[in-house]
């Protein structure tokens, strides 16, 4: 009887070209959106941008003294909403504000501005000993509800009441430091969340 014949060796079946093909340009095209939104999200705000945040207001502090735009014109100022009831985030930002404010020294021609999103516990003379306990440059600023929402509007800053379950309320609100320009012109958010010596340097470079 005839010895069985070895089988053949197999050779190898090339890989699916098309198919690779098709899986490359989607990991291609994945990492192209990729891109895009990265460099969409990190572009420097535009023009319409800018020219979106910021504009006229009327607020008061204490003593009874009124504040508007026009009384910082000449020198760039930054601007934080909170209220003085806020258990940390409020109280931790202005307290980095203080410490890049001594940075820059007494001579320093900057200004800060705290304004309130609860006007309705906070008023003018609360406002300014608050924000004044922090560093004497910060000015603390309250108003009627329709002054306040009029400048929480022109900063697009949100704010809503939070009910708690003792019966009181807290609030909800956005923690963006604003820097303005001497003409109260949106340059930029300040990141305050750094060492002091950074954004320090950051603002001494709109001084």
């Amino acid at each position: 009887m005839a010895e069985p014949k070895p089988p053949k060796p197999q050779t190898p079946k090339p890989a699916n070209t098309r198919a690779l093909w098709i899986m490359l340009a989607g990991v291609s095209a994945l990492m192209g959106l990729s891109a895009m939104g990265v460099t969409m999200m990190g572009r420097p705000p535009g023009a319409t941008a800018a020219t979106a945040i910021g504009g006229p207001f009327r607020l008061h502090t204490g003593g009874g003294k009124v504040v508007t735009e026009a009384d910082l014109r000449g020198a760039p100022f930054l601007v934080f909403f909170g209220y003085t009831h806020c258990p940390d985030v409020c109280p931790l930002t202005l307290a980095k504000m203080a410490q890049v404010l001594k940075q820059l020294g007494p001579d320093a021609r900057i200004k800060a501005l705290f304004v309130t999103v609860d006007p309705d516990r906070d008023t003018p003379d609360q406002m300014a000993d608050y924000a004044g306990s922090f560093d004497p440059r910060i000015i603390g600023l309250s108003g009627d509800r329709a002054e306040v929402n009029a400048m929480l509007a022109a900063y697009r800053v949100y704010a809503r009441k939070v009910p708690t379950s003792a019966g009181d309320y807290t609030m909800d609100h956005s923690a963006v430091t604003y820097l303005m320009d001497r003409d109260g012109k949106f340059l930029r958010s300040v990141n305050l969340d750094r060492p002091p010596e950074e954004a320090t340097r950051d603002l001494q470079a709109a001084l």
